[in-house]
């Protein structure tokens, strides 16, 4: 599971059309706008933000992030990959089975 947010709603449906399309991610989750305090190059400062929860395995994660990174307009994207230790079995695998492995190839499980 990686977490990242982006500036708005247009960013966020285009990096997760991308992602899903290019089987990078099984499914991405567009919540809500949220509030970030941060500090920023010395000064605080808040934003509106669009959290995205993306589904993938850790076999793409280099991929992913590589994409990600390229895709999303910061200078320093927020992209944090959280462990999955457990989940609903069948949904593990669809998860498994929708995104490439490294070669190319859709993973089996």
């Amino acid at each position: 599971m990686v977490f990242c947010n982006v500036p708005d709603e247009a960013t966020a449906q285009h990096i997760a059309h991308v992602l899903v399309q290019e089987q990078l991610a099984a499914c991405v989750n567009i919540l809500p706008a949220c509030r970030s305090v941060y500090i920023w190059e010395g000064a605080l400062q808040e934003s509106r933000e669009i959290p995205l929860l993306i589904k993938t395995t850790e076999a793409v994660y280099a991929a992913l992030e590589q994409r990600l990174h390229a895709l999303h307009p910061y200078d320093v994207p927020e992209i944090i990959a959280l462990p999955v230790s457990q989940g609903l079995p069948a949904y593990l695998t669809w998860v498994s089975q929708a995104v490439l492995s490294r070669d190319g190839a859709q993973q089996e499980q």
